[in-house]
């Protein structure tokens, strides 16, 4: 029979993954307090959190949204999850870079926008440029075509004025 406390930890993940646009499961072993401080500092400067939790307590909480058939196997144990609110790509940036300094921390898996992703994957995706830049990319790749054309049409129409004023002026000589 489960307890009161731990009902109130299932409703508390469960609004958390509802409320997250990604989840990025890791092993902590080997972390201080000191060190899960620094890495919640700098999660929470990518809108992320970071929590410690019971493997059982977890899957209670993302039956029916997360695709749990996936995600079970990387639930052995100790786990520790990083929530992104917005932008997955920058929570899973920012642990692999606090992985980089502290070798025992270990990447499990990821589920980003409902799929889940092995650590390879999650790694790969990391690398990929935040998503302002890609949407401003895009945009520009978009525009280049028409400030082209625009370009374009405004050195003809100037050719045709240094054309007509070169005529005029030769005529007034």
């Amino acid at each position: 029979m489960p307890t009161a406390e731990k009902e109130q930890i299932v409703q508390d993940l469960r609004q958390t993954i509802q409320d997250s646009k990604a989840a990025i499961l890791t092993d902590y072993r080997g972390l201080s307090v000191a060190d899960l401080t620094a890495l919640r500092k700098k999660l929470r400067e990518v809108d992320a959190e970071f929590h410690i939790v019971k493997n059982t307590l977890f899957k209670r909480a993302a039956d029916g949204l997360l695709p749990s058939e996936e995600l079970n196997p990387h639930l052995e144990g100790p786990t520790a999850i990083g929530f992104a609110r917005n932008d997955g790509v920058a929570a899973a940036k920012a642990l692999l870079d606090y992985m980089k300094d502290h070798k025992t921390m270990a990447l499990k898996a990821g589920v980003i926008d409902g799929k889940v992703y092995g650590a390879d994957q999650v790694t790969a995706i990391s690398k990929l440029p935040p998503k302002e830049q890609m949407v401003a990319e895009i945009i520009g790749a978009l525009d280049a075509p028409a400030s082209n054309l625009v370009g374009v049409l405004d050195a003809v129409i100037a050719d045709l004025v240094f054309t007509i004023q070169a005529i005029a002026d030769q005529k007034a000589a």
